[in-house]
């Protein structure tokens, strides 16, 4: 791509990324707990008063303990995949290694914040099979026009600096066969941009070993998998931002109004002592324990009153009560005040995770659509394919163990082996579990044809004694 031309691709798929970057790094802070209250202007000299001094700033934490949530229920158990055949399945297990986990809360978590996470896989240097999630803000998609949405090409933006100091921004510009690089320097204008040569020759014939700012990845299709947080592609601090503000700005006050409670304001009317300033005035009225003032006669208001702050209570506190359930309610998440759970049966449960298991569901169904472009891509890259993958995926929850077990043992003889392997609460890997049972299965049939055999010669013995 000439230089020229790039130019035209940033500047057309650049435009309006600001506007997604912005909403990104709102849910970004929200999730740091840095809400919008602690940068609310501080109020003025003038609108200062006497019984208004502190200006607390306290931000609750909900929005990071609801992605948490939705992160953990999905993803501590991360979900498993199967296609029919033990030795791809193998493959494809070590290929996602043992931060799939991880990886998979590290995509729960940015699709939440951002709408979309993103995961971007290549050939490693030892030949194996690499991936690893990106951060969404740097991903601008390109899309096909058609309307079923297919990843076209994909511009990845970035800061980089070099070794003398100077920060660059980085443009990766990525097809489905190829990966160009440009940057330009911070402080200047677009039309600064420059190829970013990284790249070497290895390829023998011209230009070998000579460094270029083109690579031939060799994926077969743009080497990026986007996953969506839901189907309308919003992040989740959308339904619940103004809630956590109410909450945030009520809570806030009523730690200011206890704060100033405790500064009583004295007001002295006709005070006669000496003291001229309202310091020496205090000292005065500790060291004599009385206070003078004059008293004009009948009807006069002469002496000495306080001012103190009255906080109403009660309404705070219904307050803060009612926008904390419409926050769990609308961020379709579980309040952890323990009362909401006390000695709760299983269908009690289950009733209390429905709003997290919609939510969860809805991310789900857009995530499963991603994971099987994952296991494809693995096992092309292994020169290997797949007519049908399967997905199991657990929730990590409060359960009832006992009645889950006891489902599974009624299930006996109605639904396959592996199915109940698969739903028993206590089995992580399902084939890991298999082989234990066929293993155990295989040493009781060994042990009952020994003690079969021992039986018969006993029962040979007997019959040549007779």
């Amino acid at each position: 791509m000439e230089l020229e031309a790039a130019k035209k691709v940033i500047r057309k798929h650049t435009l309006g990324h600001s506007g997604f970057i912005e909403k990104a790094e709102t849910a970004n802070r929200y999730y740091r707990k840095e809400n919008d209250i602690l940068f609310l202007p501080k109020k003025s000299k003038d609108e200062e008063t006497p019984l208004r001094n502190a200006d607390n700033r306290v931000p609750s934490n909900f929005y990071k303990l609801q992605v948490n949530q939705k992160a953990a229920y999905a993803f501590t158990t991360p979900p498993t995949f199967d296609v029919d055949d033990q030795a791809k399945n193998d493959v494809i297990k070590k290929a996602l290694g043992d931060a799939f986990a991880k990886k998979c809360k590290a995509l729960c978590v940015q699709a939440a914040n951002t709408s979309v996470g993103w995961l971007h896989y290549w050939r490693g240097e030892d030949g194996t099979f690499k991936y690893e999630v990106i951060n969404s803000t740097q991903i601008i998609p390109v899309w096909t026009k058609g309307l079923e949405k297919e990843l076209l090409a994909l511009l990845r933006v970035y800061n980089d600096m070099d070794e003398a100091g100077d920060e660059y921004m980085v443009y990766e510009y990525w097809t489905d066969t190829e990966c160009q690089t440009f940057r330009r320097r911070c402080d200047m204008d677009l039309e600064a941009l420059e190829r970013y040569c990284i790249y070497t020759v290895l390829d023998p014939g011209p230009g070998y070993g000579q460094e270029t700012n083109t690579f031939q990845h060799g994926m077969g299709e743009v080497p990026f998998i986007f996953f969506n947080n839901n189907d309308e592609m919003q992040p989740d601090l959308k339904d619940i931002k103004e809630l956590i503000d109410s909450y945030d700005k009520v809570f806030s006050g009523f730690v200011n109004d206890l704060e100033d409670i405790q500064e009583i304001i004295f007001v002295l009317t006709n005070y006669g002592g000496e003291a001229g300033n309202p310091d020496d005035i205090i000292q005065e009225i500790k060291r004599a324990k009385l206070v003078q003032v004059d008293n004009d006669g009948e009807g006069d208001k002469s002496g000495l009153s306080t001012l103190a702050i009255e906080i109403p209570t009660e309404a705070r506190e219904k307050m803060l009560n009612i926008t904390r359930k419409s926050i769990f309610e609308q961020g379709m998440a579980i309040d952890p005040d323990p009362q909401n759970f006390g000695n709760s049966s299983g269908v009690a449960l289950g009733y209390l995770y429905s709003l997290l298991e919609l939510k969860t569901g809805m991310m789900q169904t857009e995530f499963m659509i991603s994971f099987n472009r994952l296991i494809r891509a693995i096992l092309r890259f292994y020169h290997m394919d797949a007519e049908k993958i399967e997905q199991t995926w657990t929730r990590t929850s409060v359960t009832n163990d006992s009645e889950l077990a006891d489902i599974a043992q009624k299930s006996v003889g109605v639904v396959s082996k592996r199915t109940i392997v698969k739903n028993h609460p206590w089995v992580e890997d399902p084939d890991d579990e298999m082989d234990r049972i066929e293993e155990e299965e295989r040493h009781e049939s060994q042990n009952a044809e020994t003690y079969g055999d021992a039986f018969l010669k006993v029962g040979d013995q007997t019959d040549v004694e007779e």
